[in-house]
């Protein structure tokens, strides 16, 4: 283990941190966001820019889009539930579809010996 005076998380020639040493900071706007949790959200956006900030904005707590009306913030993304391969074979096919295949399947194992 090291001792001895030196100051922990500063390097040579660091100097205090201040507006006097890096210059003024850009005129910045804050912008409250809402989610449908409620968690309140204020990201900072540059004056300066010219360029508008976005309409909605990840809650950073919940992960919910979050928008600038309070009362009526952004509805939550509708998750789908998982589906199997077997679920998205139904969705392309009908009964009669996979009555068919199974049907050309069956006889070409008959064909080949396979099954009787």
């Amino acid at each position: 283990m090291a001792s001895g005076n030196a100051i922990r998380g500063s390097r040579v020639g660091a100097g205090p941190m201040g507006e006097a040493e890096r210059g003024d900071t850009a005129p910045r706007i804050r912008i409250s966001y809402w989610c449908a949790n409620g968690h309140e959200t204020k990201p900072s956006f540059s004056q300066e820019s010219g360029v508008e900030p976005p309409e909605q904005w990840d809650c950073p707590r919940c992960g919910f889009p979050a928008g600038t009306d309070k009362d009526n913030p952004p509805a939550p993304p509708r998750n789908e539930p998982y589906k199997t391969h077997l679920a998205y074979v139904k969705e392309r096919r009908s009964d009669a579809d996979g009555e068919a295949i199974l049907n050309e399947a069956l006889e070409g194992l008959r064909a080949r010996g396979l099954i009787r």
